[in-house]
């Protein structure tokens, strides 16, 4: 059974920045496509990042330039590193893990989720 578990969200300023991370189920990180979205109140949960096994990484046009996602192997860990952030990113966030590869954006690809955090971004 897959496990994620998220952390790091809160309350920030816009043009702040908040790193999130997702602790996964041993070897998770590395045998699944790691996906970040994002669901805001009225609106349809939508894929912010994705990292697949081999590493390579998308992103969503919105957040292109200000968000990373990353994953230390070594603690089954994926981060999404946030930085100028703005009112619009304000949403919970979930880490998800896909068990498909090739470039995999829809929820319903994502068998596994976490409980999500807050991001809010005050203007």
């Amino acid at each position: 059974q897959v496990q994620l578990v998220e952390s790091g969200g809160g309350l920030v300023q816009a043009g702040g920045s908040l790193r999130l991370s997702c602790a996964a189920s041993v070897r998770t990180v590395t045998s699944y496509t790691m996906g970040w979205f994002r669901q805001a109140p009225g609106k349809e949960r939508e894929l912010v990042a994705r990292i697949a096994q081999n590493a390579n990484t998308a992103y969503a046009d919105s957040v292109k330039g200000r968000f990373t996602v990353s994953r230390d192997d070594t603690k089954n860990t994926v981060y999404l590193q946030m930085n100028s952030l703005k009112p619009e990113d304000t949403a919970v966030y979930y880490c998800a893990a896909s068990p498909y590869y090739g470039d995999r954006k829809l929820p319903r690809e994502y068998p596994y989720w976490g409980q999500g955090t807050q991001v809010t971004v005050s203007s």
